[in-house]
């Protein structure tokens, strides 16, 4: 009898302290899903005086793709989403960064910022206008249109992380 009490003890004193573990989600995400269960995503028309024509899809591509993998949120069309997203391209820049001994540029920067139109429908008050910039550097030896879409790759994942954890991350 007392090895079936002792038995049942640890079997209670485990499933306890199971219920004691912090659980974290490593997406960042902070969505109640009871509230929200849609959401969908704008166009970002470029706005800029430079334009990249495959910008505008490949970010808008960019923002869907990590709404869909790190949330449970439904994406669809319209603007009657429980959330919804939209803004503008309105930098891309180049700016020469270093300079080498003969005077000419030996890294060139490549800037893309985004202004973002957060709209909350259950609740405005969380609703924001916000704006994001980031950027990647490249050897000046190289030509844009050789590196251009790999760092308009890299540089739309990093607006769209920034976004989602400004937004959706509530960070």
């Amino acid at each position: 009898m007392k090895r079936i009490f002792i038995i049942l003890s640890l079997i209670i004193a485990a499933t306890g302290w199971e219920a004691c573990i912090p659980r974290y989600t490593l997406n960042g995400a902070s969505i109640d899903y009871n509230v929200y269960k849609t959401i969908s995503i704008g166009e970002f028309p470029i706005r800029a005086a430079l334009v990249y024509p495959p910008l505008q899809s490949l970010f808008e591509n960019k923002m869907t793709d990590m709404i869909a993998q790190q949330t449970r949120l439904r994406v669809v069309d319209g603007r009657n989403a429980d959330l919804h997203m939209e803004g503008e391209i309105t930098n891309y820049q180049l700016s020469p960064q270093a300079v080498g001994e003969d005077a000419y540029a030996s890294q060139t920067r490549l800037t893309i910022s985004v202004k973002v139109r957060y709209t909350d429908n259950r609740n405005q008050a969380l609703s924001k206008d916000l704006s994001f910039s980031a950027y990647r550097d490249f050897s000046s030896s190289e030509l844009l249109t050789d590196v251009q879409d790999e760092l308009c790759n890299q540089i739309s994942k990093d607006l769209a992380d920034l976004i989602f954890n400004a937004t959706l991350g509530d960070w």
